[in-house]
């Protein structure tokens, strides 16, 4: 749980300056750290594809992982449940009054540091090999972004941390679990596909070159490994 504590602590300290200086950060500034942060992730996500031990089966489980995705609308449904919640929790109290701003600034910032496939792959990650590289990634993008959400919604964004704790540590412990059964070749695919979704991210989130729903992708996480086992059981060489 390396990259979650990571992780928590960027926030806390992006949130904290945010709160205290955060309406001086030129609009230009934050610009070129967020196109500086996408390039670095894209390398990143190369990088890790690069692992593959044979493209032909992560593009099988990137495909089959995709067509389930936009069969069961993932991505449709992170930003409906993201949502559904500020709208739930924004309207508790009348408008302009402290608890509003505060649950805002909690809600939004947890939606935004626990839903999407960064963290769950970094939380896999870190659990099944001990690799929190991911993780310290998308540590400084929330670092940043809680300074941006801190500077107008004030202190609910650093109990965002809280959930964060309970949601990446809770993959992190579950994925532990798991690395019993999973064999280096399984982790490789994995971290192959995930590096494709991290390559995806960068370009449509960060660098804004290309809208791409990597949300339906993320079963192609658990496709490409068991693609791998049935293979491996069937006595077919991976690499």
């Amino acid at each position: 749980m390396t990259g979650t504590f990571i992780n928590i602590l960027t926030v806390l300290l992006g949130g904290s300056i945010g709160i205290f200086f955060g309406a001086r950060l030129p609009e230009r500034i934050r610009q070129t750290v967020l196109a500086g942060l996408g390039l670095f992730t894209a390398v990143i996500g190369i990088q890790m594809f690069l692992k593959t031990e044979n493209a032909m089966i992560v593009l099988g489980g990137l495909l089959i992982g995709g067509l389930l995705g936009e069969w069961w609308k993932i991505e449709d449904g992170l930003h409906s449940l993201g949502a559904w919640l500020e709208k739930r929790f924004a309207n508790q109290t009348p408008e302009g009054e402290g608890g509003n701003r505060f649950i805002r600034g909690f809600m939004a910032a947890s939606l935004l540091f626990c839903i999407g496939p960064m963290a769950i792959l970094g939380s896999i990650q870190d659990g099944l090999s001990g690799d929190y590289q991911l993780l310290a990634i998308k540590s400084i993008l929330d670092g940043f972004a809680a300074l941006a959400f801190a500077s107008t919604l004030g202190l609910g964004v650093l109990f965002s941390t809280l959930v964060i704790l309970v949601y990446q540590g809770g993959i992190s412990l579950l994925a532990a679990q798991l690395h019993a059964i999973i064999t280096e070749a399984m982790m490789n695919e994995m971290t192959a596909v995930g590096g494709i979704l991290i390559l995806g991210l960068a370009l449509s989130s960060l660098l804004e070159l290309k809208q791409i729903r990597v949300g339906n992708f993320l079963p192609a996480l658990a496709i490409t490994p068991l693609i791998v086992a049935i293979l491996t059981a069937l006595g077919v060489t991976i690499n």
